[in-house]
């Protein structure tokens, strides 16, 4: 078995689209409409299934915004610079909820940013082999 996406409900499918690709770098794989049953899918990632987990963003018809209720905790992402990655999510525009550092009692390079939505993102530094 294997983790094939995680779906989030976002409340303007470009702006969501636009961050996840522009700001933290992610391939608009596919999209998908279903007029009938009111709603669209955008697939976005690092690269594709069976390779790689997927980011499917669904609008559903007239729903601008959700409540994120206590549960949902993060997504993590890989990068190789934390600081960098955070001062370009900076500069275009995205929100930063913690700068990059080291986590706490650790030394892995951690740093949280915050996509359209509210969603959070963990950003961890992992160094290339």
């Amino acid at each position: 078995m294997r983790i094939l996406h995680t779906m989030l409900r976002v409340g303007d499918l470009q702006r969501s689209i636009d961050f996840y690709t522009k700001v933290l770098g992610m391939n608009l794989l596919r999209t998908t409409d279903r007029p009938e049953q009111k709603y669209t899918l955008a697939f976005v990632g690092y690269g594709k299934n069976p390779e790689h987990a997927e980011l499917e963003l669904t609008y559903n018809y007239g729903v601008e915004k959700y409540d994120l209720g206590n549960a949902y905790g993060h997504i993590a992402i890989a990068v190789e610079d934390a600081y960098k990655t955070c001062e370009n999510v900076k500069a275009q525009g995205g929100t930063v909820t913690r700068d990059a550092g080291p986590v706490k009692g650790g030394s892995t390079v951690i740093a949280f940013v915050q996509d359209p939505d509210g969603y959070k993102i963990e950003l961890i530094e992992r160094k290339p082999a």
